[in-house]
């Protein structure tokens, strides 16, 4: 019950902060299994992307999140946990654990899954070159469409070192699903990936 009006709560403060505008360009919203991948610039992605998504997804979407940054505090974790409903993933890769595992599990269990494949929050404009976790997944899921999206104005919300969020318009731009080709090269699949999302920018 706490985690439901907490959930309340905090769309409607996003609302107010951001006007959480969702625009879906190239494809509409359904209930079917996704991979949204989308531009990582503040740790406010999360939030923002949970929050522009219709109710009825964000039952079945769960975002990734950095493990070190999000359980720092047992109030952060109960909020990404029960609130969120997010996979954690581990920054700091051993040797003994496949960093992708946790989103294997995810996708196996049916759900969708947002992921921002830069890896880690950009400092300017242009995403960094993607990492092979969103081929990967690809690859073991091909059923899962893949939604590219475009994160507007969000880190001006919540800049890097901050905690005090500061009211800015914001949008979530989703754009045409795009596929794994048969063979297709995982550098070239990346890049194709990368240009999907940075081309919503101009949306």
């Amino acid at each position: 019950m706490l985690a439901k009006l907490m959930a309340l709560f905090l769309l409607g403060l996003i609302r107010v902060l951001t006007g959480s505008q969702a625009r879906w360009y190239g494809c509409p919203p359904k209930a079917e299994q996704r991979i949204y991948f989308a531009n990582h610039q503040s740790h406010a992605d999360l939030v923002m992307i949970w929050a522009a998504l219709p109710k009825e997804l964000r039952h079945m979407t769960r975002a990734i999140a950095a493990r070190d940054y999000w359980t720092k505090t047992p109030f952060k974790q109960w909020l990404t946990t029960e609130v969120f409903n997010v996979i954690y993933v581990s920054r700091e890769r051993t040797a003994d654990e496949d960093p992708l595992e946790p989103l294997l599990d995810a996708l196996s269990k049916g759900d969708s899954i947002i992921l921002f494949p830069e890896g880690t929050r950009g400092h300017t404009g242009e995403p960094q070159p993607f990492k092979a976790g969103l081929y990967n997944l690809a690859q073991k899921f091909p059923q899962a469409v893949l939604v590219p999206a475009w994160i507007n104005n969000v880190q001006h919300v919540l800049p890097k070192g901050e905690v005090v969020p500061v009211p800015v318009l914001c949008s979530v731009t989703f754009g045409a699903p795009m596929q794994l080709q048969v063979g297709e090269d995982h550098r070239i699949f990346l890049e194709r990936a990368r240009n999907a999302v940075i081309a919503l920018r101009e949306v």
